[in-house]
């Protein structure tokens, strides 16, 4: 079994100064999950070489098992720092597809040509695709095969706005990720703020935040081995 995990490469949180990039227990926690079930596993991003973290989920609080672990391990870290370009890669190589959230996707990979074909090829492909927190946002500009939303008519999950709100990004994000898959006809359903909540509906799996990455990992497992 073969996984692409895509990551950010925008480092910017919009005009404040401040940094940001993917989100560290977004990455780490699907990576074992795939890892241990024996996976190979490609890191991407549209830059290629090492992604930006965001830093406030590298802070104390932000810190689980998974992440502590993905920090000590030097084969990860390595991975990490050599991420293959994006527009270098095939969805033919790979079995599914994972885009960890953190702010940064909704400025890069919301708007990347690259990103959006690719998430087009696997779902044409009959491949699930999982977006975990901000990433579901990714799918702003992806169509069906008939051409319309890929979202449309479809259960779907993402970073709230209540919980955008809550850190007090409302005003700095390029859109919000609960809007607009609602203005692309998703069926927007969530749970409690910072719970995990994973929807499946065919091929796309999405979580709410960083607690849902790990459940939208292993949900996306278990879609694969089911296959």
């Amino acid at each position: 079994m073969k996984v692409l995990i895509v990551l950010t490469s925008h480092d910017q949180l919009g005009d404040t100064g401040r940094k940001t990039g993917f989100w560290l227990e977004e990455l780490a926690a699907p990576y074992y999950a795939f890892k241990d079930a024996g996976a190979q596993i490609v890191l991407a991003s549209p830059k290629g070489g090492q992604p930006p973290l965001d830093p406030k989920s590298d802070e104390a609080d932000a810190q689980t098992e998974a992440t502590r672990r993905f920090k000590a391990d030097t084969d990860a870290q390595a991975q990490l720092a050599a991420t293959v370009r994006l527009d270098s890669v095939s969805q033919a190589d790979f079995d599914t597809v994972f885009y960890p959230g953190g702010h940064g996707p909704l400025w890069d990979l919301a708007e990347d040509r690259h990103s959006i074909a690719l998430i087009e090829s696997f779902i044409a492909a009959n491949k699930p695709v999982a977006l975990v927190c901000h990433a579901p946002g990714v799918l702003r500009h992806v169509r069906a095969a008939d051409g319309r939303p890929l979202v449309e008519g479809k259960q779907v999950t993402g970073f709230t706005n209540s919980e955008e709100a809550a850190v007090q990004l409302t005003d700095i994000v390029p859109f919000l990720v609960e809007d607009e898959l609602k203005a692309k006809g998703g069926k927007f359903t969530r749970g409690a703020d910072w719970g995990s909540y994973v929807v499946r509906d065919g091929l796309l799996i999405t979580g709410q935040n960083p607690a849902s990455s790990a459940d939208a990992a292993t949900a996306l497992m278990a879609q694969l081995r089911a296959a």
